[in-house]
């Protein structure tokens, strides 16, 4: 289904890979994985043809359809969204106009072939899900949770989450040949991520998704494909399997590298040594060698996430207490919220998508105002906030300059100090914040963070683009953090060992 060559992919200084390959087989369900700024959104880019490659080719079978789950594509505002749903079956539309106008052209002509032509197009109506294709949606709206928004709901009013979940839903309505998914989850609620779970489970297609949801891709996965040391490597099995494999292979390579190294400075000094004396002759032939020597990647300097949160001393009992507190924008979202939190209580807030979870958040550090009721932080509550948007004032600004207009009085050295606690390396530091990836964005959030003193951190999404290793180390900052800790995630796994209390807003 898709053959990727000797892909090579540059972005300045930074090589994405050297002399990628890839191979997907019809009915395989791969996972890419990597860590942040690996390269796999850039490659899913190559894939679609949005972006060309430095070198290398991408072949897919003819006449093969490929659908992306491109989450910022342009759409008609007006259309409502059962509308935009149908346009899924498009293909299917033009095939009942086509019979319609068929079967007019024959009653003017009674040309038998064009009885025979409407016949054709009729079976293969029949033989799909056309004339279930009202029901057919109504069971992928249910599934994704896009039924609650009302199908009669233009574009035009929803949230940048509502809309990608009904671009997903529009996606597998079209039930292409290929899949191409990157982060399918991210505006999800735990209930229909078990849904699109199943889904995909039952997939006959073919598939390659990108998710940083460890639990979501292992269920869903017959290879993993992860980048790492500018090379991919396919393995077969779900992600635990691979994951197993992954690290006896790359114990292996470090022993290679190191080897390689260890014999390349040896050469190199013996070279040093002897190039002007009376075994120069010796020398040049082992510099030839050298040069013939196909050069390990060296292993990625990627820096280790030290997160850690600065805590500024409160005296309270209570950390938050709301009253009869209505959310919404023209209407409210939600019931009145009676809500109380001890000061100190680490608190998951989880419900369907569009609920309101992002709303009350908003409501909360004043970004958006109560329709009625109200709520109280004691005196001297600082907030430190994260959120889930990856929107950026000046997005040509590189994290450096981002963090230096915040906080004037920090030094260059404290501040890259920041950056590489929050698991960005060095080299991103002077990188322009959009031509970073989702993971990259959110370090440069969690470094800011990290940058001021509070004693409430309230967080919307915060794994939703990174790895594995900043999402552990996540944890334990939550867990050692003295102050009171509101997150809202749509990865149970992610904070069942460190909330006290989790508050399901559908109840």
């Amino acid at each position: 289904m898709l053959n990727l060559t000797n892909i090579t992919q540059q972005f300045g200084e930074k090589v994405l890979y050297e002399n990628l390959n890839l191979q997907i087989n019809k009915g395989e369900h791969v996972g890419l994985i990597g860590q942040n700024g690996a390269g796999k959104s850039t490659l899913v880019k190559i894939i679609t043809g949005e972006l060309l490659t430095d070198e290398g080719q991408v072949e897919y079978p003819k006449n093969s359809k490929i659908g992306y789950l491109d989450q910022y594509v342009q759409v008609d505002e007006q259309l409502t969204i059962m509308d935009f749903l149908k346009t899924a079956f498009q293909e299917e539309l033009t095939k009942e106009q086509k019979i319609v106008s068929l079967y007019t052209e024959y009653s003017e002509t009674l040309e038998d072939k064009l009885l025979e032509k409407a016949g054709r197009l009729q079976t293969e109506l029949d033989q799909g899900d056309f004339y279930q294709m009202e029901t057919v949606i109504q069971e992928m709206a249910t599934g994704l949770g896009i039924d609650v928004l009302g199908l009669d709901t233009r574009l035009e009013n929803l949230s940048g989450g509502q809309r990608s979940k009904i671009i997903l839903a529009k996606l597998l309505l079209e039930k292409p040949a290929m899949l191409v998914l990157d982060e399918p989850t991210n505006h999800l609620d735990d209930t229909h991520v078990q849904w699109l779970t199943q889904f995909l489970q039952d997939f006959a297609g073919t598939f390659l998704v990108i998710s940083h949801d460890r639990h979501f891709l292992n269920a869903i996965v017959t290879h993993v494909a992860d980048i790492e040391f500018g090379q991919l490597t396919k393995y077969t099995g779900n992600l635990d399997q691979a994951l197993k494999q992954k690290e006896v292979n790359r114990e292996s390579y470090l022993r290679q590298y190191a080897a390689q190294k260890r014999q390349i400075e040896k050469t190199e000094a013996y070279i040093r040594k002897y190039k002007a004396g009376s075994r120069s002759t010796i020398a040049k032939s082992r510099q030839k060698q050298l040069d013939k020597v196909q050069r390990l990647t060296p292993p990625a300097s990627t820096a280790k996430p030290q997160i850690v949160f600065p805590y500024q001393e409160i005296v309270t009992t209570f950390a938050l207490e709301t009253d009869q507190l209505e959310i919404g924008y023209d209407r409210p979202l939600l019931p009145p919220i009676d809500l109380s939190l001890r000061y100190g209580e680490k608190v998951a807030i989880r419900g369907f998508n569009g609920i309101g979870k992002s709303t009350l958040l908003k409501t909360l550090i004043g970004e958006l105002s109560p329709l009625s009721g109200g709520f109280h932080f004691p005196e001297n509550t600082i907030i430190n906030y994260f959120s889930q948007e990856l929107s950026w004032e000046n997005p040509l600004a590189t994290p450096l300059q981002y963090l230096s207009d915040l906080f004037p009085k920090a030094t260059v050295k404290e501040l890259r100090r920041q950056l590489s606690r929050a698991g960005l390396a060095n080299q991103l530091a002077q990188e322009p914040l959009r031509l970073l990836s989702g993971g990259e964005q959110a370090k440069v959030k969690f470094a800011q963070m990290t940058m001021q003193k509070s004693n409430f951190l309230i967080l919307d999404e915060p794994t939703n683009h990174i790895d594995q290793e900043t999402k552990e180390n996540l944890q334990q900052s939550f867990e050692r953090f003295a102050g009171t800790v509101i997150v809202v995630s749509h990865e149970p796994g992610f904070y069942d060992d460190f909330v006290q209390r989790v508050i399901d807003l559908q109840e």
